[in-house]
């Protein structure tokens, strides 16, 4: 046997003859964790899924989206933000992730900014005394409201308002408008009529606020319980064919759909 023939037994050689390097147990297991340390500092700092449970923000969220947010948008901008990621100030028409007493988190819309002077009249939003354009909102059938629908309200109807908020908000009217106190935000759903919100129990703390939602990276069909008719992309699918169940289980159009 030559010694061409030992060297090629004892050197493994791959495709067109270049060598091919197995990584040893320490090497794959330093691999791993590189992965790891990079996964947790994403999910940490950067982005975190999140998923839609209830219909508080149709059509713009949908109850199983899947959603990354981004987690350092709204932060204090530091040394390493100026280059890693752009931070700016929460603006009027922002979808925010914030922390709420019950549930821990939300997503909902910014509708006023510190300074603002806000009302809602027969369901329509005025902002600073002009009306607010919102080609985002729905008004789904639900029964009529007044305290919801002609906001704020100068009599208590409503037993799902906070008390200790219907006091504040008293104090903060001023003209038949709520003035949004500084480092407060007024939040409200895209679904007016099915969304539990600020008009209900006050502002959002800027401290609160955690995220703002970036892209629906999945979205399971789940079925709607105030949508009467349904949008195309949110029909649960009711044949019993094998190869349609498997297509309809998702809504694959809703897949990587940035939220804004």
């Amino acid at each position: 046997m030559s010694t061409n023939a030992v060297l090629s037994a004892q050197h493994p050689r791959g495709f067109l003859g270049l060598h091919v390097h197995l990584p040893t147990l320490p090497e794959a297991l330093a691999s791993l964790l590189r992965t790891i340390v990079v996964a947790l500092f994403v999910i940490t700092f950067l982005l975190q899924p999140f998923l839609i449970p209830s219909e508080s923000m149709e059509r713009t969220l949908l109850v199983g989206d899947f959603l990354l947010f981004n987690k350092q948008v709204y932060a204090p901008a530091g040394i390493v933000g100026r280059w890693l990621l752009p931070y700016r100030a929460i603006e009027r028409g922002d979808i925010i992730v914030f922390h709420h007493p019950n549930p821990s988190l939300l997503v909902k819309r910014v509708i006023g900014i510190p300074g603002d002077r806000l009302r809602i009249q027969d369901g329509k939003v005025f902002v600073n005394g002009v009306p607010l354009d919102e080609p985002y909102a729905v008004s789904e059938p639900a029964p009529p409201n007044d305290f919801r629908d002609n906001f704020p309200a100068r009599i208590y109807s409503d037993p799902q308002v906070d008390p200790e908020w219907w006091r504040q908000m008293q104090s903060l009217t001023y003209k038949g408008q709520l003035l949004v106190p500084e480092g407060e935000y007024f939040v409200l759903g895209d679904n007016r009529n099915h969304s539990n919100d600020s008009r209900y129990w006050g502002f959002v703390p800027r401290q609160a606020v955690v995220a703002r939602p970036l892209v629906i990276y999945f979205s399971l069909r789940r079925p709607s319980t105030t949508d009467v008719q349904q949008a195309s992309d949110d029909r649960l699918g009711h044949d019993g064919d094998l190869t349609v169940r498997l297509a309809n289980f998702a809504r694959w159009r809703r897949i990587f759909r940035v939220v804004h």
